[in-house]
């Protein structure tokens, strides 16, 4: 038996009844030979990690742009956290934590420079609209290495629906988009707090009631409610008091850092940037990277040129607006 069969059967075995097996995935897009050690899900977790719109998360805004200290989150960072609460819940659910894991280190491979400001700046400019949930199942599928990753249906339906209104099919994929919303919620509270945006006093304090006073707190209770609520459940649910309190702790982030706070006040200046770059290489699509011309002949500029900016990081996105419309000193001879 090679081992990742083994693997396979102390899944069966060990796991909770609604856990996905990778044994019994619904396969990829394309038929491949299966590896004689990894599982299905641990090659898709593997294939993430390795691919280059993982490592460019490291340089892509979460909330505060080009902020100054070395503690702010990036993309990047909050990916990882979300996947190590996901991993936690995982683990206490008898869930498998591959899928959990790949699924939490994909979900974002989609997101714009800039953050959320550069989701708006190409939402409003775009024919269609743009979601980064939508962008980041787009890399997985085409965009990697030229064809796609090859991911699994499950891996690929957890990336697809860890935003928005529709449900993920597994549990495992669940976990991961109640994960999203703990991880930032409490990372951009303590971010917030260093910037000086907020003063811990100014949080809720009937929020702080039931979730705790402390970050460390606040997580622990928030996922400790989930494993508790889930636990021998076919769905992933805080209980009604947890999520309430993590609801109006949200709303006070919206209406107290994300939107109109001096966190924001770089914000449109990043639109113009990324609706600047957009305009310019749609008249020019000639001058796109060599691996974006084929999407160019199939689908059109625009969307060959989405593509592009979604794939930037921030440093890489000032550095094109730079050379292309900011007038460079005159050497003369």
């Amino acid at each position: 038996m090679q081992w990742r069969e083994k693997v396979e059967q102390n899944e069966q075995e060990t796991l909770s009844p609604f856990a996905a097996k990778s044994s019994q995935s619904r396969g990829r897009q394309k038929q491949e030979v299966q590896c004689a050690i990894r599982t299905d899900f641990q090659r898709d977790r593997d294939r993430i990690i390795h691919s280059k719109a993982f490592r460019r998360l490291k340089d892509k805004t979460q909330v505060f742009i080009a902020p100054e200290g070395d503690h702010f989150r990036t993309r990047l960072t909050h990916t990882l956290e979300v996947a190590q609460i996901s991993r936690t819940i995982a683990r206490a659910l008898k869930l498998n934590e591959d899928l959990t894991e790949a699924v939490a280190l994909g979900h974002d491979l989609g997101h714009t420079p800039f953050g959320h400001a550069g989701e708006a700046a190409l939402n409003e400019i775009i024919p269609g609209g743009f979601r980064h949930n939508v962008q980041s199942l787009r890399v997985v599928d085409k965009l990697e290495q030229r064809t796609g990753l090859n991911l699994t249906w499950e891996v690929r339906d957890g990336i697809l629906n860890h935003t928005g209104e529709t449900l993920p099919a597994t549990l495992e994929a669940q976990i991961v988009k109640i994960a999203d919303r703990v991880a930032y919620i409490n990372h951009d509270i303590d971010d917030a707090v260093r910037a000086g945006v907020i003063r811990p006093e100014d949080l809720p304090g009937e929020c702080l009631e039931v979730l705790g006073r402390q970050h460390s707190l606040r997580i622990n209770t928030m996922v400790v409610d989930l494993i508790i609520t889930s636990q021998n459940q076919p769905r992933i649910a805080m209980s009604p008091a947890v999520r309430q309190a993590t609801d109006r702790l949200r709303t006070f982030l919206f209406d107290r850092v994300y939107i109109g706070s001096l966190a924001k006040t770089e914000e449109s200046k990043a639109i113009q940037l990324v609706q600047k770059l957009y305009q310019y290489y749609v008249e020019k699509p000639g001058n796109l990277p060599p691996e974006y011309r084929p999407f160019v002949e199939a689908e059109g500029a625009e969307r060959a040129v989405c593509d592009y900016i979604a794939g930037m990081t921030d440093s890489f996105a000032i550095g094109q607006f730079q050379h292309l419309f900011v007038p460079r000193p005159f050497a003369g001879k």
